[in-house]
């Protein structure tokens, strides 16, 4: 993929403009681990409890009860919707970075299977698929690894990236 200007040759306005929408995305996206370490404590178990109940579980904290489908229909569909619009844009401005570009590649391309994987994932394992919760965590995982890269590399040659 051939793009005519790297990051560190645009306008300070541009730069600057980027460099905000990166740290607020990064905000939100923290945040959001954040709720998912606080409803599931990034365990299989607290996944499956999250979305099927934990009715039958005795010594739970807290009680909580099968998602309806149109519960995780919703979660589904608004993540799928959303995640891929923030990959979208995180992916175009990677694309300026002049970073490896076999790196650069699997950055843009990863987070849009991992957010496949686990938000499908989530609907798989409502409907029975158990297994699927190690599929979940794992491009979880990845999702996030993805993110934190992407993100990284973007501010990294908003800052120290001087024209050649």
């Amino acid at each position: 993929m051939q793009v005519n200007g790297l990051i560190h040759q645009f306008p300070k306005e541009i730069k600057s403009l980027i460099f905000v929408f990166i740290i607020t995305l990064s905000v939100g996206f923290y945040g959001g681990l954040s709720f998912v370490n606080n409803t599931t404590s990034m365990q299989p178990t607290g996944v499956e409890s999250n979305y099927l109940g934990n009715e039958n579980e005795e010594d739970s904290n807290v009680m909580k009860f099968k998602k309806s489908e149109r519960e995780i229909l919703t979660i589904v569909h608004n993540h799928i919707l959303s995640m891929s619009v923030i990959f979208f844009l995180l992916s175009l401005i990677l694309a300026t970075t002049s970073i490896n570009k076999k790196l650069k590649y699997f950055l843009m391309i990863e987070p849009f299977a991992s957010v496949l994987l686990t938000f499908g994932g989530i609907y798989f394992l409502w409907s029975g698929v158990l297994w699927f919760k190690y599929i979940i965590i794992f491009s979880g995982i990845l999702m996030t690894f993805s993110f934190v890269v992407s993100a990284s590399a973007i501010v990294y040659q908003l800052l120290f990236s001087r024209n050649k």
